[in-house]
């Protein structure tokens, strides 16, 4: 049997985010369906933060009432706070997720508290998830470089994304936030990861900044790995890492594990219809 790998598709979301041009609600829907129609079984919406620091995800409710949800796919939202966990609640997602840094100097800059008081936000989230029983997924950024601190320590992000896991996240995502991760930092880093976490409750986001992400990619399915986080056209980066443009894209990360012999469920001409339709939004009109 062809060994199968999950892609995460993060276009609607970490795709979007930083686009400074309000990108219309109705036009989020529409990209949210043509990737339903792609045959993903993950989506990762909106977010349910503070419009005045990320004012793209300001529409984060309506989009998610519009979407037509097809049968198999969890759309997911990002949910910071108790008030942005209660906002994804009303609003139907089927999945939530937590954030945290392997930095100080990142965590500082991205939601102004330590690495530690960040952990303590986020307990209540996922009591909350739980008592609402809905899975909750965590993410570590900055697991390879900073661009505040340099280099981050392996051991570092074994402690965050054990405490992601102790508090209730039934997978955590690797974020090589700059892009700046390469094939032997990323092995690495997943030696001393697996040592105490199994592959299944890992996953990638690899940026690919520094044009490495589908080798990081490939040192990653060699160490087990199975899932990866991509964007649609390689939409995304992060407002608050400097230099962190562009998301791996979907396309290239499917056709790769194509070649590689594993298998994504992924329709390649749904795929490039919703490429062109994410890329258009870019686009001045």
């Amino acid at each position: 049997m062809t060994d199968r790998v999950t892609l995460f598709e993060m276009g609607p979301r970490d795709g979007l985010q930083n686009e400074t041009v309000q990108i219309a609600t109705a036009d989020k829907i529409a990209l949210v369906d043509l990737l339903s129609a792609c045959g993903f079984t993950k989506i990762e919406v909106t977010s349910f933060v503070s419009p005045r620091w990320v004012p793209q995800m300001a529409n984060a409710t309506e989009v998610l009432a519009g979407i037509t949800r097809a049968p198999g796919v969890s759309y997911a939202a990002l949910t910071p706070n108790l008030r942005g966990f209660d906002g994804a609640l009303a609003a139907k997602a089927d999945e939530v997720a937590i954030f945290a840094s392997a930095s100080e100097g990142f965590s500082r800059a991205n939601i102004n508290c330590s690495i530690d008081e960040s952990l303590a936000r986020f307990a209540p989230v996922a009591q909350a998830a739980r008592d609402a029983d809905l899975p909750l997924r965590g993410y570590v950024s900055c697991v390879t470089d900073c661009p505040y601190d340099g280099p981050t320590d392996p051991a570092q992000v074994l402690r965050v994304a054990q405490a992601l896991i102790d508090l209730g996240a039934y997978e955590v995502s690797l974020g090589d936030t700059i892009g700046a991760a390469t094939p032997e930092t990323t092995k690495r880093l997943l030696d001393r990861l697996l040592d105490h976490i199994p592959a299944t409750r890992l996953a990638g986001h690899f940026h690919d900044t520094g044009g490495r992400a589908l080798d990081n990619i490939a040192a990653s399915l060699d160490r087990g790995l199975r899932t990866f986080d991509a964007a649609i056209g390689g939409l995304g980066g992060c407002p608050y890492a400097p230099g962190a443009k562009g998301n791996v894209a979907t396309e290239a990360v499917t056709a790769m594990l194509a070649d590689r012999g594993f298998d994504t469920g992924l329709d390649p001409q749904a795929l490039d219809r919703a490429r062109a339709f994410a890329q258009n939004l870019r686009s001045p009109r």
